[in-house]
């Protein structure tokens, strides 16, 4: 099946393209959702005529490349074609293309503080060796009614040999140990896992007579008929058995018996194998020995996958116990209360949609009575837009200590913030400063949609599209507009994120900036009556859905005459 492949961080997450249409774009409902405020909301698609797979460009403000050229109309993908939308990179991979592997955790060659072993698997060569018996895997556990009693006393003797561990390099070993008193003639044991790529790693290993080679060798086609049908593998008497010639693996260490069986995970697909040998000629294995190994490899799988996801919720509780102290953290980097300006009110509300988020507001008094308003939406969310705005804010604060003017104190900040921000990060932004003695009102605009003023008539005003620069972190040295305005007796002026605006309700209808606009027309009778409204009108809208994005909103204003 073809697909999208998204390469970012480090990581490749894959996107069949099973659907006629596909739309690629910043908008939860888009198909595959890009995030990234350099990705328009619906940026492209991808449509599927016959057997070939086409990508066309919806209008992007930044446009669509593949290999680097720009797609003008539609353009057909090949495979391995490379996809740029913004700063989101992609990859189409044609019908039949590998898919990667799913991780598992792969568990080191030797326990920690034990002896170094020596593993060698002789995967390389035709080997032709036939099976000598085999038993199916039913659930995991093999067929439960056959010796039931044996069964289930093994099957408890491991359990409770592993309960309770959650030490995932020790695990392994112990699972061995326990094999070796259910099964008293065996001499080795090994265990291996499953890759990233799908290779078996050796895992663990157990000698009953630690002089021996350590050496352990399994053929290729025992391997493969295990983890492919999913069997349990039984060899009589490898070493003297003609339907082995071909394996050399196994015939030169003069194995007269084995078993391999597969660990099945909690998806029922094979994570690994265990695989146990005897070299006594009195006590081979028979064909019950490997149905009881089957059903003591169930349970071990399962007491593994279960210790791998305790730990997996561990750490994740222990995420989720920093996210909390980040949160806080960020919180604090906030104002903790709204300055205090004769004739004026300030208000401001800030709502993440994760733990943390990009969205920054700021407002503190200057040394010369001014008030200085910042205002700011990172490209992105969660922790990396957090961090981004962390920085942001202590800029802002030590720039506008030294720097009074706001024209060279937005260039200044977008100087520091060029000088090490990271590919496809930016902020849009807006710096204020208003005079309480003239009642003057200085701004300058980087990339953010304008503020909204509301006059006491109740009609609306916003800055042209001309006066907007590009967003901080862009352009080093980028020339910027200031804009100068009295703000009269009565007149409110709001500034808000996207947040708001893109809000969703259940059926996917956005607030609309124009929403937005018509709300802020209405009668009010000060700032902070406005900010609070407003943000109950958009929850009102979403009715429940999740948040998308951070929700910031800042509204001030004179008092009326």
């Amino acid at each position: 099946m073809a697909s999208l492949v998204i390469l970012q961080g480090g990581e490749a997450k894959s996107f069949p393209l099973t659907q006629a249409e596909t739309v690629l774009g910043r908008l939860p409902e888009c198909t595959i959702q890009l995030e990234s405020n350099m990705v328009s909301r619906k940026h492209a698609r991808v449509l599927k005529e016959g057997d070939q797979f086409l990508i066309e460009d919806l209008g992007s403000g930044n446009g669509s490349l593949v290999n680097g050229k720009k797609v003008e109309g539609k353009a057909v993908l090949k495979h391995e074609d490379r996809i740029k939308l913004g700063p989101i990179l992609l990859r189409f991979e044609a019908d039949g293309a590998a898919r990667p592997a799913v991780r598992r955790p792969v568990m080191p060659p030797s326990p920690a503080g034990g002896p170094t072993q020596t593993f060698n698997l002789d995967m390389s060569g035709e080997d032709t060796a036939t099976i000598m018996g085999s038993v199916g895997n039913q659930g995991g556990f093999g067929m439960l009614d056959v010796r039931p009693e044996q069964k289930l006393k093994a099957v408890l003797e491991i359990s409770k040999s592993l309960a309770g561990s959650v030490d995932l390099q020790g695990l392994l070993p112990r699972i061995l140990k326990t094999l070796f008193e259910v099964f008293p003639h065996a001499d080795r044991g090994c265990i291996l896992l499953k890759d990233a790529s799908g290779k078996m790693i050796p895992a663990a290993q157990k000698h009953r007579r630690g002089e021996e080679d350590a050496t352990v060798k399994l053929s290729r086609t025992i391997l493969n008929k295990v983890l492919t049908e999913k069997t349990g593998v039984l060899s009589a008497d490898a070493a003297g058995d003609a339907a082995f010639t071909g394996s050399e693996s196994i015939s030169n260490l003069s194995i007269r018996s084995m078993m391999c069986v597969p660990m099945l995970g909690l998806d029922g697909e094979p994570m690994g194998v265990i695989n146990i040998d005897t070299q006594n000629p009195l006590n081979q294995f028979k064909k019950e020995d490997l149905d009881l190994l089957l059903a003591v490899a169930g349970q071990a799988a399962l007491s593994y996958e279960s210790a791998r996801l305790l730990v997996s919720h561990m750490e994740r509780m222990k995420q989720e116990s920093e996210m909390e102290i980040a949160k806080a953290v960020q919180i604090a980097l906030l104002p903790s209360s709204m300055p205090k300006a004769e004739g004026y009110q300030f208000f401001a509300c800030y709502e993440a949609a994760q733990a943390v988020g990009g969205d920054y507001y700021d407002a503190f008094a200057l040394e010369d009575g001014r008030i200085c308003l910042s205002f700011g939406d990172v490209a992105g969310k969660g922790v990396p837009g957090a961090l981004v705005m962390s920085r942001m804010a202590t800029v802002v604060q030590s720039t506008m200590k030294h720097v009074p003017d706001v024209g060279e104190a937005i260039m200044a900040i977008n100087e520091a913030m060029c000088s090490n921000m990271v590919e496809g990060r930016f902020v849009t932004y807006v710096l204020g400063v208003i005079d309480p003695k003239t009642n003057e009102m200085t701004l300058s605009i980087a990339g953010h949609m304008s503020p909204i003023i509301r006059k006491t008539d109740g009609t609306l005003e916003e800055f042209a599209e001309d006066q907007i620069g590009l967003p901080i972190g862009v352009v080093d040295g980028f020339p910027y507009d200031v804009i100068t305005r009295k703000i009269e007796p009565g007149e409110l002026v709001v500034i808000y994120t996207d947040g708001v605006s893109e809000a969703m309700n259940p059926a996917g209808g956005l607030y609309g900036e124009d929403t937005v606009r018509n709300f802020v027309k209405r009668s009010w009778t000060n700032a902070e009556e406005l900010g609070k409204a407003l943000l109950a009108d958009v929850r009102k809208h979403a009715n429940g859905r999740a948040q998308n994005d951070d929700i910031t909103i800042m509204a001030f204003g004179r008092a009326p005459a």
